[in-house]
């Protein structure tokens, strides 16, 4: 079974029964281990019919006691030695299956850790969630088709192979139900792949909404938005139950051949024993291994068309993760440039914003997301013609731009941990620079109600903090960063008004030597800028100092003036 520090190997993303293919041959002496064992298995259990013929046709009718207690106990012994093999079987598969889950989830959280700050914008959170907690699961359940489903049709051949020893006939009618099982359960496996993705896909909506709701659950309350989003959840719930009810119809039908196919064998073959037997064709003993055969179908049978469920099930969810593997981070070219030796003016062509060095600039506009969009270009998660120096921001190097451009997002994750390591990220800082930062970001205060200040533990996403502390937690984290260039988005808008003022004559001083570029709407921090946007369709309306702009733009001053009156702050 797969280590945890183990190379999980390189997936094969072509396709579902692919994936499939590649978690079968990561492991594939195990594979073929349970195959065998499995084989062995079921066939055995065909046995035991044909040595009861034998204890009836050689000891039981002509009254030969030692025959008869020597197929007795070669049937005690057959069932000792497959109950011991069951075991192994089990164990064999379930060690398949668990390898499978583990692998999957080792090279999903893999994928998702390279992609990075590139996931939230390539793949929902519900799609992540949804894959980790149920299409993991679903894809080794359809593992279990290397044991026993090859066993399955293993076990079929040898039971027509042992009938075929007793009459021709029921070999044949034996061999027929095979095509008949693909016939009739065929059509019902296409039209389940159909409705599982479809309910797979509505499912992952769902979740992403759930986690959506929990994380502005307190917002939404405030704003009276509650019992809104409420209803729009139970008509998507209800939407999904109904997609259930549609994968649960085809999967009844599913079952139900499962359970009614071998019945309809066990009747037809034995009313064809019967009247051979009737015709003196077969003995009595003959009779008997036939029933037993049949009976034992049931299980080959049962087992071939849950096999068949569970793999169509599987391919759906494999495919899913096989898109998600798929997902690529942005990524240099093969002739990428070197970043500005020295702080140079980032360029957005497309607003036309730009973000000179050494000065605080700040974007004002009445959709935030035109702001946000703005600063995804020039941290470089999105498309865009911005320069960098004069230089193409996608012809530079990434690492180097990640190096020394930073987008503090206000939503950005907070892992669980002490305080300490949370702000400090992946670099090691001391006690000084972090006390700075910290004044920095007006979060003295949140040290000092912590039980063991900066060594305290917060939950993770800050769930322990309030709003307005985990913007400035997180803003103790950029600062403590202390990039060359430092994009905020909405870095005070959790804050109330005393807290945000001090904020923002602190923030202008630590990084008075950097560039910084905020989006905000708040008159506290627009009148500590060196440089302010008005933003209008995402393109710059006016620029200027913040008083400049109250002046002589009526827009601006609209917009500013509404923040003012605005007095929902949250600390």
């Amino acid at each position: 079974m797969i280590d945890a520090y183990e190379d999980p190997g390189t997936p094969d993303c072509r396709g579902g029964w692919r994936y499939l293919w590649w978690l079968v041959t990561r492991q594939a002496g195990r594979s073929v281990a349970g195959a065998l064992i499995a084989s062995v298995w079921m066939a055995l259990t065909a046995l035991p019919p044909y040595l009861l013929s034998r204890a009836i046709d050689d000891g039981l009718e002509p009254g030969d006691q030692t025959a008869l207690a020597g197929w007795t106990a070669a049937v005690l012994g057959i069932g000792v030695f497959n109950a011991w093999l069951g075991v192994v079987r089990h164990r064999t598969m379930t060690k398949l299956r668990m390898d499978a889950n583990f692998r999957t989830v080792k090279v999903v959280v893999e994928q998702s850790v390279r992609l990075g700050a590139a996931l939230s914008r390539q793949a929902g959170a519900g799609e992540v969630v949804t894959i980790g907690v149920g299409d993991v699961q679903t894809i080794s359940t359809s593992l279990t088709a290397v044991g026993p489903g090859v066993a399955a049709l293993f076990t079929y051949a040898v039971v027509a192979a042992l009938l075929l020893s007793v009459s021709l006939q029921l070999s044949v009618v034996i061999l027929l139900g095979v095509p008949l099982i693909a016939v009739l359960v065929g059509p019902l496996m296409g039209r389940l792949q159909g409705t599982e993705t479809g309910y797979r896909e509505r499912q992952g909506v769902l979740t992403a909404r759930i986690a959506d709701l929990a994380g502005g659950l307190r917002v939404l309350n405030g704003l009276g938005g509650k019992g809104l989003f409420a209803d729009a959840f139970r008509r998507d719930s209800q939407e999904l139950r109904e997609q259930g009810y549609r994968v649960g119809a085809v999967t009844s039908w599913i079952q139900a051949l499962g359970v009614g196919l071998p019945s309809l064998f066990l009747a037809v073959v034995t009313w064809l024993a019967a009247r051979l037997a009737a015709r003196g064709d077969i003995t009595v003993g003959e009779l008997v291994s036939v029933y037993g055969y049949v009976a034992v179908l049931v299980m080959p049978v049962a087992f071939f068309i849950e096999c068949g469920y569970q793999l169509n099930r599987g391919v759906v969810a494999a495919r899913r993760v096989a898109r998600f593997l798929s997902l690529e981070p942005a990524t240099d070219r093969a002739d990428a440039l070197d970043a500005p030796s020295s702080p140079a003016v980032l360029h957005d062509p497309d607003s036309g914003v730009r973000v000179v060095p050494g000065r605080l600039t700040a974007l004002a506009g009445g959709r935030p997301a035109e702001s946000e969009a703005v600063v995804d270009r020039l941290g470089r998660y999105a498309e865009s013609a911005v320069t960098w120096g004069g230089v193409r921001l996608d012809e530079i190097a990434l690492a180097q731009v990640r190096e020394r451009i930073l987008v503090a997002d206000n939503e950005a994750d907070l892992f669980a941990g002490p305080l300490r390591d949370l702000v400090s990220g992946r670099r090691d800082h001391d006690d000084e620079a972090i006390t700075r930062a910290v004044h920095a970001a007006v979060a003295d205060d949140i040290v000092l109600g912590l039980p063991d200040g900066l060594d305290s533990a917060v939950d993770a996403q800050g769930r322990s903090l309030s709003g307005g502390q985990r913007q400035r937690v997180r803003l103790v984290r950029a600062l403590l960063a202390d990039p060359e260039v430092l994009l905020a988005v909405e870095p005070t808008s959790a804050l109330d008004a005393h807290t945000e003022a001090a904020v923002a004559t602190r923030l202008r001083a630590a990084r008075s030597d950097r560039t910084t570029l905020v989006t905000t709407t708040s008159p506290l921090l627009l009148d500590r800028a060196d440089t302010v946007y008005f933003l209008v369709d995402g393109k710059v309306a006016a620029s200027g100092s913040h008083r400049e702009l109250l002046d002589g733009e009526p827009g601006y001053r609209a917009l500013v003036a509404r923040d003012v009156d605005s007095e929902e702050v949250v600390r």
